[in-house]
């Protein structure tokens, strides 16, 4: 890649790695209690960092103690945008943040702030095939049944809703899979796949496979540990 071309693509943006994967158009609640994520919350909140943006990342082993390198994180992780924010009397804060772009981490600086810092390039979705509409309803009616089967299974009726009629294929796969409890492992395969209609397919096998586990077991599925409670720690970081 010649210097224009990454002077034009690529971006530094603060980076949040955690044992999760942020979705393009989810909702993340995050509890930051140590002193370089608070020192991070106050900079999206002065302005330090604009736009009230910063990068997710998943770590890629539990074993992670201390993210230092590009290989203790996926490559591919998703902008954050801040929302609601509480700072607590003790100094923590507990946050709101939606998922919004996808990006690909290509260097990471941990000594330019007191947070890590990466390099980035954006990652979009590739454009859809000519005359792709009658696989995109197929493929929306496969999803949407298997989004349905899952909540059914998974929570009560009154507690979801299907995604409005007229959302893309594209965003439509990650409202989706963001509804539903799916394994870090899926997640990020999700988020890495630039397809829309192979996102859709794959979003559809997952549910079913999940839906199919919680129908067998008679189990409600257990939150992830950030989402149990604000109260308690997201990240290891």
């Amino acid at each position: 890649m010649d210097a224009e071309r990454q002077e034009r693509t690529t971006e530094t943006i603060p980076l949040f790695p955690l044992q999760t994967v942020l979705l393009p158009g989810a909702t993340l609640p995050l509890h930051l209690f140590e002193p370089r994520y608070r020192q991070l919350a106050v900079d999206l909140l002065t302005g330090t960092v604009p736009d009230r943006r910063f990068g997710i990342i998943a770590i890629r082993t539990s074993a992670v103690r201390e993210v230092e390198h590009l290989d203790h994180v996926h490559a591919i992780g998703c902008t954050a945008l801040l929302g609601e924010s509480e700072r607590l009397p003790d100094g923590r804060f507990d946050i709101i943040t939606r998922g919004e772009r996808r990006f690909r981490v290509l260097d990471i600086d941990n000594s330019r702030a007191p947070y890590l810092v990466g390099t980035v390039e954006w990652v979009d979705d590739d454009p859809l095939p000519p005359a792709a509409g009658r696989a995109v309803a197929g493929l929306r009616d496969a999803a949407l049944s298997a989004h349905g089967a899952y909540c059914e299974a998974a929570w009560h009726r009154d507690s979801w809703a299907a995604p409005e009629s007229e959302t893309g294929p594209g965003a439509l796969s990650y409202l989706l899979a963001a509804d539903c409890l799916l394994p870090l492992a899926d997640r990020q395969q999700l988020l890495e796949e630039t397809q829309p209609l192979r996102r859709l397919r794959m979003v559809s096998r997952m549910l079913r496979r999940e839906a199919g586990f919680l129908t067998k077991l008679r189990a409600v599925p257990a939150p992830p540990p950030e989402l149990i409670q604000l109260g308690l720690p997201a990240s290891l970081n």
